[in-house]
């Protein structure tokens, strides 16, 4: 493996201190690993150097897409995993990373399996199995988009590879916590939305619900997931339709 591509892990964080350790750990085989903190006051600065991490501070939030810009910028290497401190890499997807590094082309972008924990569950259907995303890629050639939330990789004219392995992604331990950061995503994403020039009625915030409720109930197989399928339907159902009825909000106050 000596003549494989060198490989920065990049992260952005705020207040994971909790988190943390167990990520850093399960990425601690990298040749660099980058963190930008966005004002933690938990500790986790000094926790994540303590664990190898370089750390850089960046508090004029712009959005998650403009944070892993900015945090990409310091990575020194050939090639970007892209990660976040509430999920940690397996070692059969470490397996396929390294192996991926020896004979990485510059136009490929590698997509990451992901294994969603909701309320004490690894999800292994309702879309939340394979969550792939486009996660290792070449520094030199791929950047996030500027999004506020639900930011991607920009991958114009990339092939792209799925690699072996989960990533597992402890996206809901707390149930409440989880409703706050779904409420400020659908705020985020309605601002966005509204600056581009979107509006909506009555109609539409009803039938995106009903419609969130049934891709995840029915032709994402969540009933396969049991009861934590079934809550996970009415969960995506609210979360559209706080998006949508935020949007709707902002339009009616341009017109008053």
């Amino acid at each position: 493996m000596s003549d494989r591509k060198r490989l920065s892990v990049v992260m952005i964080a705020k207040n994971e201190a909790e988190l943390l350790p167990e990520c850093l750990q399960s990425v601690s085989w990298a040749d660099e690993i980058i963190v930008l903190d966005s004002g933690s006051t938990d500790g986790s600065v000094a926790l994540a150097e303590s664990l190898g991490a370089k750390v850089f501070m960046h508090t004029e939030w712009q959005g998650f897409g403009k944070q892993r810009q900015k945090a990409q910028s310091y990575a020194t290497h050939d090639y970007i995993l892209m990660i976040d401190a509430d999920e940690r890499v397996t070692p059969e997807l470490r397996q396929s990373i390294e192996q991926a590094l020896v004979t990485a082309e510059d136009n490929v972008v590698y997509s990451l399996g992901r294994r969603n924990l909701f309320l004490g569950r690894f999800m292994r259907h309702s879309g939340w199995y394979p969550d792939r995303v486009n996660r290792l890629y070449a520094n030199a050639h791929y950047r996030y988009n500027d999004d506020l939330v639900h930011e991607s990789l920009n991958t114009a004219g990339a092939k792209i590879v799925p690699l072996k392995g989960d990533l597992l992604h402890l996206t809901c331990r707390d149930f409440f916590a989880f409703q706050r950061k779904q409420l400020h995503y659908a705020e985020q994403w309605a601002a966005q939305r509204h600056q581009a020039g979107k509006r909506c009625g009555y109609l539409s915030i009803l039938t995106h619900t009903l419609g969130a409720f049934c891709k995840t109930w029915l032709l994402r197989a969540g009933f396969l997931d049991g009861k934590q399928g079934l809550l996970l339907a009415m969960v995506n159902a609210q979360y559209t339709f706080n998006k949508y009825a935020a949007l709707w909000a902002l339009g009616r106050n341009v017109t008053q």
